[in-house]
């Protein structure tokens, strides 16, 4: 944790927080902190700034807090992400978190399990936590926007349009002969398909939207290690 996410209910007065749970336990148990001692926090969607330790004990702490500064600034990039297996889909969310991605698509493809729908991680506080503790590894503060879109044809068809206006859209695909772009300057939207890949079908509705099949070269990668990959190559 390299950063406290504070909340509005931590506040007790303007410039004093209060907090228990699993952020004393990291300030306890890892940071080892005393009182006057200076931690690193950002308000929730908030700036990024200093709290100052007053009193810490196993039940509670406080900190006068002073916050200044803004937050890292986002990738310019939206996330198409056909949904992976629940466990990986933690790993994906809290890379894709850490390294400032803001809005993410998880989609139905043909190849995505229909059972990875009914997982309870996909409910809002399960996603949540994940992308809380990716924005306490980055020293980040601004939450990304997850939608959830099951259905592939109505999503790419009515919605994906708005999504990569003035956008630079590429679909990672290991078959495509094109390899992905390095150090774009502008927006992007970056289309991830299920392990096995995008079907046919699939890529062909992309690509009559506007996507271009790009890859990371010979290795066909799996979802967690092709995000981080792509992003870091894009930007």
């Amino acid at each position: 944790m390299n950063l406290i996410l504070l909340l509005q209910e931590d506040f007790i007065t303007e410039t004093c927080v209060r907090l228990q749970g699993r952020r004393l336990k990291h300030v306890l148990e890892v940071h080892r902190a005393n009182v006057g001692d200076e931690l690193s926090v950002g308000m929730k969607n908030g700036l990024i700034g200093t709290g100052t330790v007053s009193r810490l004990d196993p039940s509670v702490l406080e900190m006068d807090v002073r916050l200044d500064r803004k937050p890292p600034a986002a990738l310019p990039i939206a996330l198409v992400l056909a949904l992976p297996r629940p466990k990986v889909l933690r790993r994906v969310l809290r890379a894709a978190t850490v390294m400032g991605v803001k809005r993410i698509f998880l989609i139905n493809a043909y190849r995505v399990e229909k059972s990875y729908w009914l997982s309870p991680f996909l409910e809002s506080g399960a996603l949540g936590q994940q992308l809380v503790l990716g924005l306490e590894q980055a020293r980040d503060t601004v939450l990304p926007d997850v939608v959830l879109r099951p259905r592939f044809k109505p999503f790419v068809e009515d919605e994906l349009p708005a999504v990569i206006k003035e956008t630079f859209p590429l679909v990672a695909h290991p078959a495509a002969g094109d390899p992905c772009p390095r150090n774009v300057t502008g927006p992007v939207t970056l289309a991830i398909g299920p392990e096995g890949g995008f079907i046919p079908y699939e890529l062909e509705a992309l690509a009559a939207r506007g996507f271009k099949p790009v890859s990371c070269g010979e290795r066909i990668l799996n979802v967690e290690t092709a995000v981080p990959a792509l992003l870091s190559r894009l930007f």
